[in-house]
């Protein structure tokens, strides 16, 4: 199990609950990657099913929205392939907004 900080910006909270940070404990077998927390996101955490794809799209963040693995781009990290690690912080801030 690997307990993180994951962090919902940009108006992202909306689809949880309105709840900006959240403090996640993934019970899966080490290694738990970035995609196993995009998982649990998505089957434990967003209260409704039909703002997955606000989220979520073919399979990984949608674009849109950044996603830093503490403090930085997860593309340098290694994106869905990242390793959590206790206590990393996961942010996600949306750019998209509506008007």
């Amino acid at each position: 199990m690997v307990k993180v900080k994951v962090e919902f910006l940009g108006g992202l909270d909306v689809i949880f609950n309105k709840e900006r940070v959240h403090k996640v404990e993934v019970p899966q077998e080490d290694p738990v990657t970035l995609k196993d927390l995009l998982d649990y996101i998505i089957d434990n955490m967003i209260a409704n099913k039909n703002d997955v794809p606000v989220f979520i799209e073919n399979d990984t963040v949608r674009p849109g929205i950044i996603t830093l693995i503490n403090d930085t781009d997860w593309e340098l990290e290694g994106e869905l392939e990242y390793e959590l690690q206790d206590g990393d912080i996961i942010s996600f801030t949306s750019t998209l907004h509506g008007g």
